[in-house]
């Protein structure tokens, strides 16, 4: 900004003054980068957390890491009929593990609900076994911790229905969308530090600026963070004059 004399300021209310004593201040830009650098460093923060993390155990809320179990939960119904009947939760029906030696490795009997849950089981394929007269046996393969809750319907009848469920996992793809956020925070935050340093520098304001935008997105502290870096970004606007690559248009 070019001051021609003090002319210039006599139709000046107070506040512009002030804001205009803060645009030439280097003190402004300087803290303005600071607080760009301290708000990004929050979700850089965030970021390593996020990778150091187990985000399977995080994603799937069911495996526990120390030993390589989980927990096999779901609801057993019986099927409609054409009369209008069934569709009910089948209290009493009798659920089991089998592992894929052929032992039994957990059983269950669901409650007045249909509900079951079988506690701790090894996580490699085995075969979920679903029991009750009159009806048709169930015989689900899966991988324990894989599904969030399994839905078997009861089918009046003889024989056995076969059900492979054990390429239906959507968990690596949940552990890679979980990866994917975490890395994209990391370099957030990285990007949001590097704009601050260059606040700092006060050489080149577009880059300060741009760089300062993709660290919101670093999330640190929720809202902590990114409201930091946003007071940091009016702070090198408001000083903005003082970069030397910027040329007011």
């Amino acid at each position: 900004m070019t001051e021609s004399g003090g002319d210039d300021f006599e139709d000046y209310s107070a506040m512009e003054l002030w804001l205009h004593d803060l645009s030439v201040d280097p003190a402004t830009r300087i803290a303005g980068g600071l607080m760009i650098f301290v708000g990004s460093l929050l979700g850089l923060l965030l970021g390593v957390a996020l990778i150091s993390a187990n985000v399977g155990e995080i994603l799937s809320g069911q495996l526990d890491g120390s030993d390589g179990v989980a927990d096999v939960n779901g609801i057993v119904s019986t099927a409609l009929q054409d009369s209008g009947t069934g569709g009910e939760p089948a209290e009493g029906v009798s659920v089991s593990i089998i592992d894929s030696e052929g032992l039994v490795v957990g059983i269950d009997e669901t409650d007045s609900g249909g509900r079951f849950s079988v506690k701790d089981i090894p996580r490699r394929t085995s075969t979920l076994l679903v029991e009750h007269p009159d009806n048709r046996t169930v015989e689900i393969t899966l991988v324990p911790g894989d599904h969030a809750q399994i839905s078997v319907t009861l089918t009046p009848g003889d024989g056995v229905d076969q059900i492979d469920m054990s390429g239906e996992s959507h968990l690596a793809e949940s552990v890679l969308i979980g990866s994917a956020i975490a890395a994209m925070t990391l370099l957030a935050g990285l990007a949001g530090m590097v704009g601050g340093l260059e606040a700092y520098r006060g050489d080149r304001y577009r880059k300060t600026w741009w760089l300062a935008f993709f660290g919101l997105w670093s999330r640190g502290m929720l809202f902590v963070g990114p409201l930091l870096i946003l007071i940091g970004i009016g702070m090198v606007n408001l000083s903005k004059d003082q970069f030397t690559d910027y040329t007011r248009e």
